[in-house]
């Protein structure tokens, strides 16, 4: 499996509606590929807080440095096209 292979089954992953050999293998390669492994375990997370609707205070820096990041992916998602 690969990585493009796993974000295709990424939803059902989630949505826990994979079993047998498939989702062996997604766990399997999630084992050796850190990249997949963060993709899974941080959307799964901004699920649950998404679920759970909880705000979180953040800290000034954390909230600046947050929307640097989002500012700049922004920039370079709208040069792309």
């Amino acid at each position: 499996m690969n990585c493009t292979e796993f974000m295709v089954e990424l939803t059902d992953l989630l949505d826990d509606r994979l079993d047998g050999e498939l989702r062996r293998d997604l766990d399997e390669h999630m084992q050796g590929c850190e990249h997949c492994k963060v993709v899974f375990v941080t959307t799964k997370q901004t699920i649950q807080i998404y679920r759970d609707n909880e705000l979180y205070d953040l800290t000034p820096s954390l909230r600046e440095r947050l929307e640097a990041v989002i500012m700049q992916r922004c920039r370079e998602s709208g040069r792309s096209k």
